[in-house]
């Protein structure tokens, strides 16, 4: 058995994208625009792992410009990716307008959701010191 690829749809193809490669560093991979099933699908995976895809899903809206509403995403659990530098990682998500939902406070694991509410753990490799301004930052919203 081999591990392809997780799916998730998401509602702005543009901010899903800006916040997988610009915010976490994954690079798209691949791309299918299917104009029958009105869908577009984005593989993205990080340069470490690059069998371990993401499938980013949009489905266009119909004719009458209606999009489909998933909810919040919450019954999907979380994706997990292991980072050089937490701190850094988050300095740059926050930067870029995300919330980061659980802080690196103990320089170990964060939690940030993506535009489409996806929440997404990063673990640090190994682990740093705590460092503000993050040890004293409290849980935002829910993760």
């Amino acid at each position: 058995m081999k591990y392809l690829h997780t799916m998730v749809r998401v509602r702005d193809l543009d901010a899903s994208l800006r916040f997988y490669c610009q915010g976490l560093g994954l690079r798209e991979t691949r791309r299918i625009e299917n104009q029958v099933g009105r869908y577009t699908l984005v593989f993205v995976a990080a340069d470490e792992t690059p069998d371990a895809e993401i499938e980013l899903t949009y489905n266009w809206p119909d004719e009458a410009g209606k999009t489909e509403d998933y909810g919040s995403a919450r019954n999907f659990g979380h994706l997990a990716f292991r980072v050089a530098d937490i701190y850094a990682t988050c300095e740059r998500l926050q930067a870029m307008g995300y919330a980061i939902n659980r802080p690196p406070r103990d320089g170990h694991m964060a939690f940030v959701r993506s535009p489409d509410l996806v929440s997404v753990e990063l673990l640090q490799d190994g682990q740093l010191p705590p460092r503000e301004p993050w040890a004293s930052m409290p849980n935002t919203g829910s993760w």
